[in-house]
């Protein structure tokens, strides 16, 4: 293999549009506002990568973007490549936090490793376990008839996860979504909830016993990312699994998550953990403490889908299924060349060297805010 260096990168600051608002317990969501990285060789090879931040749970745009552009570009010019490790060492010692950028300067670096190679990124942090994977939808519209059309769609299209939206309304509203859709459609879908820690600590075993009647898979993130002995208390009181995600960042939060039972469930990003590499590294810890993973997404165009996807194959064991539906059920328009490989309620990961999946140019440019190199 011959040795490259890194000749280019270029940061692009895209603001996708919405088909629809989505509300959470922290906040509506309107877009996809991500930072996408562009890394070229002197071979003329190109990786792609996705920081998608979220400012109310793990940063900016702004921010994520600077650290690609501004603090980390001068230490990976002239560089190999292949020094994935390496790389991300060095912008864990140059950057604090930004692990979204990270995990778009991993992603970027491993697509070119897979393309000199011929290996997908699967093959290449471990082995490709799985060609596809169960997805599902977030049930997210305050308007809840424009939701129930969404998901009779969603449902003829093959999708039997949906993951409901709680505590931006009041009780009765999300008791009164999940009643229609079990009447609806019975035991033929896995029902969930996610609070975005939308639940004051002091409610929140009563709230959510008084769901439990409906069959749920797993109840997400009630309370506040640092309320972790009121979500270890809930993981004791509640028959349903419960699942960590802001509460869940990285390894380190993984392995205090698993010595105090903090959840039944870990819930799987790489914009959170900093990376394909530092996911894996989580669900190892979980898989140990006999903790369930699932994969997550942010708010997210099909680059950071796919990169996702990557990681759902690498995972020896995975129950639960991922969601990675924005790009064909949220956003408008995705960027890539390609589809992401959405069909009968399956994510199919793509199978081709690196991530699998390219980029169109003029879809990058019409939805980008910003271009620094």
């Amino acid at each position: 293999m011959q040795r490259q260096e890194i000749q280019g990168l270029r940061v692009h600051v895209v603001n996708v549009p919405a088909k629809a608002v989505h509300s959470h317990g922290s906040g509506d969501v309107a877009g996809i506002n991500s930072v996408i990285l562009e890394v070229t060789t002197d071979e003329g090879l190109t990786g792609w990568g996705e920081a998608s931040p979220w400012p109310v749970f793990t940063g900016t745009a702004e921010g994520n973007a600077a650290a690609l552009h501004v603090h980390l570009r001068p230490h990976l010019l002239g560089a190999d490549p292949v020094q994935v490790e390496r790389h991300l060492a060095m912008a864990d010692r140059v950057v604090v936090g930004c692990p979204e950028a990270k995990a778009a300067l991993e992603t970027a670096l491993l697509d070119i490793v897979g393309q000199m190679t011929g290996l997908s990124i699967a093959e290449l942090v471990g082995a490709r376990h799985r060609d596809t994977v169960p997805m599902s939808f977030s049930v997210a519209n305050p308007d809840f008839d424009a939701d129930r059309e969404d998901v009779a769609r969603l449902y003829e299209d093959g999708v039997r996860l949906f993951k409901l939206k709680t505590g931006f309304e009041d009780h009765a509203f999300d008791k009164m979504r999940l009643e229609a859709l079990r009447e609806g459609y019975g035991d033929s879908v896995s029902l969930r909830i996610d609070y975005n820690q939308g639940l004051r600590a002091t409610d929140a075993i009563r709230t959510l016993r008084d769901l439990e009647a409906f069959d749920l898979t797993f109840i997400e993130q009630p309370v506040k990312r640092h309320e972790r002995a009121a979500l270890a208390d809930i993981t004791r009181a509640i028959d349903t699994p419960i699942m960590a995600d802001e509460s869940v960042f990285n390894p380190r939060e993984a392995l205090a998550g698993v010595q105090m039972r903090l959840a039944d469930v870990f819930a799987l990003k790489i914009m959170k953990s900093g990376g394909i590499r530092r996911a894996l590294e989580v669900a190892a810890i979980a898989r140990i403490g006999g903790v369930d993973v699932y994969g997550g997404c942010m708010f997210e165009t099909g680059v950071a889908h796919a990169a996702g996807a990557q990681l759902m194959a690498a995972l020896p064991e995975l129950e639960l299924g991922c969601e990675f539906y924005m790009s064909t059920y949220y956003a408008r328009e995705d960027i890539l060349s390609e589809p992401f490989p959405v069909r009968d309620g399956l994510v199919h990961v793509p199978s081709g060297p690196g991530l699998g999946v390219t980029v169109d140019r003029e879809r990058l440019a019409k939805y980008r805010v910003d271009l620094l190199q």
